[in-house]
């Protein structure tokens, strides 16, 4: 392994990832202001965030073949100057509908990072401790997660969520030309570090080892993705409706967040330690029970529950990505990566216009209550991967 070349492939794809998923939560502190700017319903708010989610999932296969003829980097750069683009037109929205348009351009070049990042740094350290490295990659966007979050809200307040969302996507632009300055050495082609391997697979194939096994992985990842994006998208009106102060509930997100990064970390070792199975039946379990208990209690004291609920909200996930890679073969994990990560991202983006519907219909209590059981029916699913896992 060239250990020079991996960690510059490693630290490049956790700035993109920081990037990108900090393009993507950003926006939770900013639909209460929409909302009440733009009069949305619950729906609409839903409809929104599945704006974003739904162009970046479409997008990820297609990014995954586009990487395959012109190489993982040239296209991570294009997708980071859309990204851009999409968050510089969105300071000009004036209703509704352009500023689902333009979280849609956004949402489109977010699509190329996931499964490209992912794959460069699973080829990357082939031959090295790819897990560890896997779990760097994962906690640069959480921690993206939580500087971009806090950073919208607090700019939001300061000079207004326009702004804001300029000021996001010049640093984006900006960011987008430095990659490209940077990464100008790696471009080397189509499917860096493919080369001959390709004869080993067919071009028409997926290239996966264990179907049975991976389709328990995605459809847990689905379900795991879609139940968080579905509760970080209406948690600030839940505690608008305690009390909390619309500009603090950026505050209450970046807790959240961050204890979604400190899990990427904690959970991996206690996977480590219990085993994969134990671990997602662990985390999935205090994440149901832990909505249920942030629904109940003051918002006071959810603050303090919050960080704890995030170390669970996102530590399946660093359990699950690295399983991946091992369920398909190197030439293939652009176009699986982007499968799985559709797979997740698409159930995220599903999600929340159907809790919205169910929030307009009901309350927002319900909504919560059919969230946590969804969560916990994870828990059989995580047993039957349990043979997948074992081979």
């Amino acid at each position: 392994m060239d250990t020079r070349r991996a960690r510059s492939t490693l630290l490049a794809s956790c700035t993109v990832h920081f990037l990108h998923d900090g393009c993507a939560e950003l926006l939770y502190p900013l639909f209460p202001i929409w909302a009440r700017e733009f009069g949305l319903s619950f729906a609409q708010v839903g409809l929104l965030r599945s704006g974003y989610s739904g162009a970046l999932a479409a997008f990820q296969i297609p990014a995954g073949f586009l990487a395959e003829r012109y190489g993982e980097t040239r296209i991570l750069v294009a997708g980071t100057l859309l990204t851009a683009i999409g968050f510089l037109t969105l300071g000009t929205a004036a209703g509704f509908a352009t500023l689902l348009a333009f979280l849609i351009l956004g949402g489109l070049g977010s699509g190329t990072q996931h499964p490209l990042a992912s794959a460069l740094v699973s080829r990357a350290y082939e031959e090295g401790p790819r897990r560890a490295a896997l779990g760097t990659y994962n906690f640069s966007g959480d921690l993206g997660k939580i500087v971009w979050t806090s950073l919208a809200a607090f700019l939001a307040a300061w000079v207004g969520w326009r702004w804001a969302t300029r000021g996001i996507g010049s640093l984006i632009l900006l960011s987008a030309f430095g990659l490209l300055a940077v990464l100008g050495a790696m471009l080397s082609g189509p499917a860096e570090g493919t080369g001959a391997s390709h004869t080993r697979v067919k071009q028409t194939d997926w290239g996966i080892r264990d179907a049975g096994g991976f389709r328990l992985l995605a459809t847990i990842h689905g379900i795991d993705n879609g139940s968080r994006t579905a509760f970080l998208t209406f948690l600030p009106f839940l505690l608008i409706g305690k009390g909390m102060r619309v500009e603090l509930t950026g505050v209450a997100l970046a807790l959240t967040l961050a204890g979604g990064a400190t899990g990427k970390f904690v959970c991996g070792i206690i996977a480590e330690r219990l085993g994969i199975i134990r671990t997602v039946i662990l985390t999935e379990a205090a994440t149901g029970l832990g909505i249920l208990l942030v629904m109940v209690i003051p918002y006071r004291p959810a603050l303090i529950v919050l960080p704890l609920l995030g170390i669970a909200l996102n530590g399946t996930s660093s359990v699950l990505y690295g399983t991946v890679a091992e369920l398909v073969h190197p030439e293939r994990r652009s176009r699986v990566y982007g499968l799985f990560y559709t797979i997740g991202i698409g159930a995220g983006a599903v999600a929340p216009p159907i809790f919205g519907t169910l929030s307009d219909w009901t309350n927002l209590s319900v909504t919560l209550v059919v969230l946590s059981l969804i969560v916990l029916a994870i828990l059989p699913l995580a047993a039957a991967l349990q043979k997948s896992v074992a081979r």
